[in-house]
């Protein structure tokens, strides 16, 4: 299959699972229904990957007729501690998604069929490694909620159109681009919902290309990074770019938390749509702030992080904050009402010496006062900051506003900040702005070289952020491209200098036709006095 092709099939699946989604909600809210779609697309996937996987396993020992979910429940029991070992889940062959579909249209409990069998999914980990990974992952999916409908029977019957909708969606047959195939589109269909969203969504997804340059930032020079980590990872996926650009084999471990419930299980769910096992990520669920979920296993490698902006935390109310060995070096705590800088102080304490953090903030915290300028000063003071990149405005859903990418280093080369203004690098697409390819390899290009470019990029010294009260903003020391128009002050002063010329010569022919007309009226009336008095 030519690359064409395969963005062309790509297109059209993205096309008719958005159309499926909006005809399957019907009346109900697409933010509220987004957790049925996402999470039938996960059920589907794990009932095909655990299948796919124990097939493999008996044909490769000859048993080239096995088919896992034609197995009787009971010989298929035999297996279930092997198969949670590995994968970190058991369904039974009775569970599987083919067969709980299959049976639905003549299941009159199909509710509490499919309750029991997320239960049973759910409690086949307890136990086990895997069970914080599978605790309450189908939480969301309230197959007995009035939104599917008033009755048991419109209920089933939604879950029915649900079942066949997603079960009928060709995603191949080959296995590595099956598993790509179920991660692209349910980060489409998270896309597609953040955006209809607006606000709402904006707060648990980053796009793509934004996703794309953070991860990029932080791995320059590298092939593998060992733990990367995210301390508000939203739907994950800022943690599963890595995957993309080092390649799934080359990231150790994905290191995350997260504050919302909701969002919290799409980000497990996921990690394993982009087959990323049990034992190869920790999510946790909480907030960061005041209860960090991963002391045992800090310091990272990587760590990239879009926080929410300007949000609420204890702060100053909690007297044990200040004495975090995470806030404690800045002597002062982020405000209450704008936890921006708290979130930066606690991943550039948790990132290894030779690691980078790339963050997206808010640009107030480049330049407001009080905390957060002593927040920034120690910051520059201690040579933390490498990089302040200006971005585009209108990037991410529910904001329009332009945002910036601050870089952290712990060990530069440099006592410099280089300063990078992106605000022009953007294409418009739909109601968005979007950065390309090219776009990202510009900034990044600058990045790695840290090379000056005239209205673009410019290193500043500590001595001079100092001076400029530590405001980190990139317009202070990037200057624009002047698109005034140029004027030659000799040329205008010689063309205003023909122009009176030219008006002189205009009064002086005007005058001579006002001469001319006036002694013609002069001869006219002498003449008619002749020949008043001739005829006299």
């Amino acid at each position: 299959m030519t690359e064409n092709s395969r963005a062309s099939e790509r297109a059209e699946l993205h096309r008719t699972i958005w159309r499926i989604a909006n005809d399957l909600r019907g009346s109900v809210d697409g933010w509220d229904f987004k957790s049925y779609v996402l999470g039938f697309l996960f059920y589907r996937f794990i009932s095909e990957n655990l299948t796919r996987y124990l097939n493999a396993d008996e044909h490769r020992a000859g048993n080239t007729n096995f088919d896992y979910a034609d197995l009787p429940d009971s010989q298929a029991m035999d297996a279930k501690d092997d198969v949670v070992a590995e994968k970190g889940f058991f369904i039974f062959p009775s569970d599987l998604f083919a067969n709980v579909r299959a049976r639905a249209p003549r299941d009159p409990n199909l509710n509490e069929t499919l309750a029991q069998v997320f239960r049973n999914i759910e409690r086949s980990a307890i136990g086990t490694a895997s069970e914080p990974d599978l605790r309450g992952l189908f939480d969301d999916i309230d197959v007995n909620s009035n939104k599917l409908g008033s009755t048991v029977i419109d209920r089933n019957k939604r879950l029915v159109k649900l079942l066949d909708a997603v079960g009928d969606l060709e995603f191949g047959d080959y296995q590595d681009a099956t598993i790509d195939t179920f991660g692209d589109a349910y980060e489409y269909l998270m896309t597609m919902y953040a955006s209809a969203a607006g606000k709402s969504g904006g707060e648990f997804f980053t796009p793509q290309e934004v996703s794309d340059l953070l991860a990029r930032l932080t791995v320059v020079g590298k092939t593998r990074v060992d733990r990367v980590y995210d301390p508000a990872c939203g739907s994950g996926s800022l943690l599963l770019r890595y995957a993309k650009v080092l390649g799934r084999e080359n990231v150790g471990r994905f290191f995350g938390q997260e504050i919302n419930l909701t969002t919290y299980n799409l980000c497990r769910i996921n990690m394993f749509l982009h087959d990323i096992n049990f034992d190869r990520f920790d999510i946790a669920h909480g907030d960061t702030l005041t209860d960090p979920a991963h002391w045992d296993e800090q310091p990272f490698d990587a760590i990239v992080s879009n926080p929410p902006y300007s949000t609420h935390w204890e702060g100053s109310d909690n007297p044990l904050l200040i004495n975090d060995p995470r806030y404690a070096p800045a002597g002062v705590l982020a405000p209450k009402s704008k936890a921006d800088l708290a979130f930066t102080m606690h991943m550039l304490s948790w990132l290894r010496t030779d690691g980078t953090a790339a963050i997206v903030e808010f640009p107030g915290v480049l330049y407001r006062g009080g905390a957060e300028k002593k927040i920034r000063k120690y910051l520059v003071d201690n040579n933390y900051v490498d990089t302040v990149i200006q971005l585009p405005p209108d990037l991410f859903f529910g904001t329009t506003i332009a945002t910036c990418i601050i870089v952290l280093k712990k060990s530069k080369t440099d006592n410099k900040v280089l300063f990078i203004d992106g605000s022009a690098l953007f294409e418009r697409q739909g109601n968005k702005n979007r950065l390309t390819e090219d776009n990202r390899t510009q900034i990044l290009h600058t990045f790695t070289t840290r090379q000056e470019t005239e209205h673009f990029a410019q290193l500043v010294g500590a001595e001079e952020l100092e001076a400029n009260e530590y405001n980190l903003s990139v317009s202070s020391y990037v200057q624009p491209v002047d698109t005034r128009e140029q004027v030659d002050i000799t040329e205008l002063n010689a063309h205003i200098a023909q122009i009176v010329i030219r008006e002189q010569q205009l009064r002086d022919q005007i005058d001579t036709i006002v001469a001319d007309l006036e002694g013609t009226e002069h001869t006219d009336e002498a003449e008619l006095t002749v020949v008043e008095d001739g005829v006299a």
